[in-house]
């Protein structure tokens, strides 16, 4: 059994409290459904957002999944690149599983598909 991280991100269209709420419980979904995991196999997630997302903290959508109340969590904001992709939440998620690094269904949904195009395959 070995720990990886999957990573994800989503885009959002508007900084409001549901809409982030709502597009962070879909990317966990997400990475949980491409990659068979249950809150037991999670060691941790690290939720980022970018700095014009401040509405709600991503960490409470988790916190509200059956299941995931005792999973650690932690929300941060993303480094402020200029000419960076907007309105967007990232999620790395760190598992004890038997797949390797090259099994991983890493998630890219709505606009964030353009951060790993070479990872999002038809995901968007």
């Amino acid at each position: 059994m070995s720990v990886r991280g999957i990573r994800g991100a989503i885009t959002v269209d508007r900084n409001e409290e549901q809409e982030i709420l709502q597009a962070t419980s879909e990317m966990l979904r997400a990475i949980v459904a491409e990659n068979g995991f249950d809150p037991e196999d999670i060691c941790s997630v690290l939720i980022t957002v970018t700095t014009d997302l401040d509405a709600a903290f991503p960490a409470r959508a988790i916190r509200g999944l059956q299941g995931w109340d005792l999973v650690p969590l932690m929300c941060a904001v993303e480094v402020p690149v200029k000419g960076s992709l907007e309105r967007c939440i990232r999620l790395m998620v760190t598992v004890n599983t038997e797949l390797t690094q090259k099994e991983i269904k890493h998630v890219y949904l709505r606009g964030a598909g353009v951060l790993r195009p070479d990872l999002s395959g038809s995901k968007g």
